[in-house]
């Protein structure tokens, strides 16, 4: 039984006006194959059962006398048979030797070496060259190789991602540094480049495509299991490997980038390459006709819609990076390359940051730390905070979880005043003891808790005056210890 999405694949061609030769030949099917699921296309065909032999009870007999001798005929074999009761032909036997003998055959291929017109085609592939620590943290390393197919020009980029951002950021820095694109460009079947196929029928990734599309670039994805089609940057990335990795140690990232980047233009391009018989640098010096890049180029940098936290940061790559104190609660957009981190609002950037490859690591601009205690300054000169804070530390440090908690402080410590007029100082520092046991921060917890713990006292209103300003004059409570200490010191006179 097929998969359906060749069943689709069978229908969709054929609506195309394909014929079921042609189907079967594409897809590699057998042609009754076709035909029966066009006609019945929901059909399911049971596994055939594999069919009895006569050599089936010496199949281990026979792997034996191979082992002993790999050359052996098959009347030799049959002779011996014969006497543990086989009562077969040499035909039989002749045929199982046969395809034991071609399972263990190498297979060699003849390939026609294929040379591309000057700037033609681009061949791009991943390599994997272990991991870079930072810290506690390891990332591991990849380099993207870009190599331009007549000359033989290479471009390397080493990262520590495969995703599609990666792959876009570093094909549109080989294109700056080739000056140009080429017609077309020959992948493998990575899952950022090529999504599915079946056959010669082949789905790019939609993303991929898009890239391409600014550039007017066709891509190209070499058949399953054959090197041979983008044997340019196989043995480029071999030659990466071979040549400049060994003996050498990178402190990071960008070391590893600058140390390619001499490599590349010291070494690789200006070698006499074995194939042509000359230098990469001379040969690309003849591609005349690279097509010019577009004047806008895409931003193919890695991007997140991100909160920021009430640290007045934003979680990205497992890492903290700071925003200033005013986006606290708001989504910001976070671009990143290999270097830097951006944040944006609006479309605006407020902050940008190196991008660091540790992890757990709170990357903080310290004109954001000021905005914060700048602000917090401010707020604690306020009347009404400043009075709630003569009342203790209880209120202090319950303040300063309104303002860790981005709560509005102002419009809370009106309201924890009122309370205390209406329920009395004691009842209030009560009440805010068991809220910070608990981590309950807001006028309104406070409130609870009195209304159902305490009762409201009894209230006088005071007389009102004409001038507003003075009926809002608060006092801070007398200390009572001031006056115990007093009255003691007159008894001891």
């Amino acid at each position: 039984m097929i998969e359906r999405r060749i069943v689709f694949e069978i229908h969709r061609l054929k609506d195309a006006g394909y014929s079921a030769r042609w189907i079967a030949r594409e897809l590699r099917l057998g042609r009754e194959t076709v035909k029966q699921y066009l006609a019945h296309p929901e059909r399911t065909v049971l596994p055939r059962k594999p069919r009895a032999s006569k050599l089936d009870p010496y199949r281990e007999m026979i792997d034996g006398f191979l082992a002993q001798a790999p050359h052996v005929k098959a009347p030799v074999i049959l002779q011996r048979l014969k006497k543990e009761g086989f009562d077969g032909k040499a035909t039989i036997v002749r045929s199982h030797l046969q395809k034991k003998r071609e399972e263990g055959r190498v297979k060699w291929e003849a390939f026609i070496r294929f040379e591309s017109a000057a700037g033609k085609q681009l061949q791009i592939d991943w390599g994997h060259f272990g991991s870079l620590t930072y810290g506690t943290a390891r990332r591991k390393l990849y380099a993207l190789a870009v190599i331009e197919a007549y000359s033989r020009m290479l471009y390397v980029e080493f990262t520590h991602s495969q995703k599609q951002e990666a792959l876009h950021q570093g094909l549109l820095n080989a294109f700056r540094f080739f000056n140009g694109t080429t017609e077309e460009v020959v992948v493998d079947n990575m899952l950022t480049a090529v999504t599915e196929r079946c056959g010669s029928v082949i789905r790019f990734n939609d993303a991929f495509l898009d890239f391409l599309r600014v550039f007017k670039i066709v891509p190209h994805a070499c058949n399953i299991r054959a090197p041979q089609e983008k044997g340019k940057i196989e043995k480029s990335i071999d030659y990466l490997r071979h040549n400049f990795w060994p003996l050498r140690t990178f402190t990071d990232l960008d070391d590893v980038q600058r140390q390619v980047n001499h490599w590349r233009d010291t070494v690789c391009n200006v070698r006499i390459h074995q194939t042509t018989g000359e230098r990469p640098l001379d040969r690309f010096s003849r591609v005349k006709n690279l097509r010019p890049l577009p004047p806008l180029l895409p931003d193919c940098r890695e991007t997140a819609s991100l909160l920021v936290h009430q640290d007045f940061a934003v979680r990205f790559d497992d890492n903290s990076y700071t925003a200033p104190p005013w986006a606290t609660g708001r989504y910001i957009t976070l671009k990143a390359d290999q270097t830097t981190v951006t944040l944006y609002h609006k479309q605006k950037q407020i902050a940008a940051h190196h991008r660091t490859w540790e992890r757990k690591q709170r990357i903080e601009l310290a004109a954001h730390r000021e905005q914060v205690e700048k602000f917090h300054r401010k707020l604690w000169q306020d009347r009404d905070i400043a009075l709630l804070s003569s009342l203790g530390q209880e209120a202090i440090d319950y303040l300063a979880g309104l303002a860790e908690t981005r709560l509005p402080i102002k419009k809370n410590a009106a309201k924890l005043l009122e309370l205390k007029d209406q329920y009395s100082v004691a009842s209030l520092i009560d009440a805010i003891k068991k809220a910070l046991a608990h981590r309950a921060y807001g006028a309104d917890y406070i409130e609870n808790i009195l209304r159902q713990e305490h009762m409201p006292k009894k209230n006088h209103p005071p007389v009102k005056l004409k001038n507003d300003e003075l009926n809002n004059i608060r006092l801070q409570e007398p200390s009572l210890a001031d006056y115990d200490a007093y009255i003691l010191k007159r008894r001891k006179e």
